[in-house]
């Protein structure tokens, strides 16, 4: 974190209390990461029978495999950390499928 931000707070009488990921330019980009970690609660619901398991969506039938680096890994754990809330974990996966959702949905058709 930048030396000036932490000292713009304490003038402010604020504190820094964590980072937004990077999602892209500035207040836009943090308004399509709140939008995209709120859709995803949204369409999760819990599982069935008696062991539950992690709520999914159930509009999501399939389950590829999809390679990525460690790194990337990393972020979408993050993500999913700051995504889930009490009760109602979000794994790296169900960030990751969210994403590609988002943005296939975003490419004009055909």
């Amino acid at each position: 974190m930048a030396a000036n931000l932490q000292k713009i707070a304490e003038k402010l009488g604020a504190k820094v209390i964590g980072k937004v990921p990077d999602t892209g330019g500035g207040a836009f980009g943090a308004a399509r990461l709140a939008g995209i970690v709120a859709a995803l609660q949204s369409r999760l619901t819990p599982g069935q029978g008696l062991r539950p398991g992690r709520p999914s969506d159930p509009s999501w039938v399939e389950s590829p495999k999809v390679p990525m680096s460690e790194a990337t890994l990393r972020k979408l754990a993050i993500l999913a950390e700051q995504a889930g809330r009490t009760g109602r974990k979000v794994s790296p996966m169900q960030v990751a499928a969210q994403l590609i959702e988002d943005a296939v949905a975003a490419l004009p058709d055909g």
